[in-house]
């Protein structure tokens, strides 16, 4: 989910927290609480400071590492242990607790979106993405800064926010049920079909979806009851070609590689050598495919500079290669 979705989570948490006997609503305790629980619906995402770095770093270990087993077992026993230096006026067990229901939470609501996580690792590197909920979700945001006035208005918080709950229980039902009836009618229209991939959008009726078959891939919409067909392309592996080859040594290609599930690829001759485009089918929007990884080679097959990332023009994209060109590959 977006930080805004976590954020107005973690503030929920703070508030069932009362639902604790050691925990009232006017105790300091109480703060000390609404701070675990805020942070630690955020402290999963803190691997988003591996973009300072680069975005191939970022790509591929953003929603890996800090959203397995381990971390969130180890996540809540850090920020538990630091604000419990600045304020023990609570039990370190319930910090502890609280701060684990927060990290915890996090990872589990991100499952639910088209990105997903590796929540199993280290068991399985496998990415978890149910494709029920989009990133931002109007009902799971609003619904929460609807409790949020309850509260000004003496409303329990422990009370309000199981009610919150549960109203949510049956919205996640709902939107698994949507879910899995565009997935029935792209299966009986392509009963040859070996993977869907589908994505939410912010429109509860339209849904985003690549019918994978074992020859071709169709990029489609569902709307409204009825598959729209916008592009088909041949399905084949990755084939054995010295210039993408060469292009697959570049980290900025392979980090696209190990996130995405379903593109397509261009190979096409530049004045200079040639440009090697893969392109992530799943997030079409307007005609465009944002997510990419370009690679730009001279002559030889040596990189010459390359980007992965979100881009909404090309125009942007040639502008992220130049400057790749400019201080990456010629300045090592």
């Amino acid at each position: 989910m977006d930080t805004a979705t976590h954020t107005v989570m973690g503030i929920g948490l703070g508030g069932l927290a009362t639902i604790d006997p050691t925990i009232s609503p006017e105790s300091g305790a109480m703060g000390t609480v609404l701070i675990a629980t805020i942070i630690g619906s955020q402290a999963p995402d803190f691997d988003t400071v591996l973009k300072l770095k680069n975005n191939a770093v970022y790509i591929r270990y953003h929603r890996g590492p800090t959203h397995s087993i381990p971390a969130v077992l180890i996540w809540p026993v850090l920020l538990a242990a630091i604000i419990y230096m600045f304020s023990p006026d609570i039990a370190f067990s319930h910090l502890w607790f609280w701060s684990f229901i927060a990290v915890a939470l996090h990872v589990f609501v991100d499952i639910f979106n088209a990105y997903g996580t590796q929540a199993l690792s280290p068991f399985t590197r496998r990415w978890i993405a149910l494709g029920v909920i989009n990133i931002f979700d109007s009902v799971l945001f609003f619904s929460h800064l609807f409790v949020f006035i309850l509260w000004w208005f003496d409303v329990p918080r422990a009370a309000s926010m199981i009610v919150l709950y549960v109203f949510l229980l049956f919205y996640y039902l709902w939107r698994f049920q949507a879910r899995n009836i565009v997935l029935q009618r792209a299966r009986r229209l392509h009963p040859d079909a070996t993977h869907l991939f589908i994505s939410p959008t912010y429109n509860w009726y339209r849904w985003h979806l690549v019918i994978r078959t074992p020859h071709k891939l169709f990029v489609t919409n569902y709307r409204n009851g009825r598959l729209r067909y916008f592009e088909t392309y041949p399905f084949e592996p990755i084939p054995d070609d010295p210039v993408i080859n060469a292009a697959r040594n570049d980290r900025n290609l392979a980090s696209f590689l190990s996130f995405s599930p379903t593109y397509r690829w261009i190979v096409r001759d530049t004045e200079e050598g040639y440009e090697v485009k893969f392109i992530d089918l799943r997030y079409r929007s307007k005609g465009y495919y944002p997510f990419v990884a370009v690679v730009q080679l001279n002559q030889e097959l040596e990189i010459m500079t390359s980007y992965t990332g979100w881009i909404f023009s090309d125009d942007t994209l040639h502008k992220k290669l130049d400057k790749g060109r400019d201080f990456s590959y010629y300045t090592q």
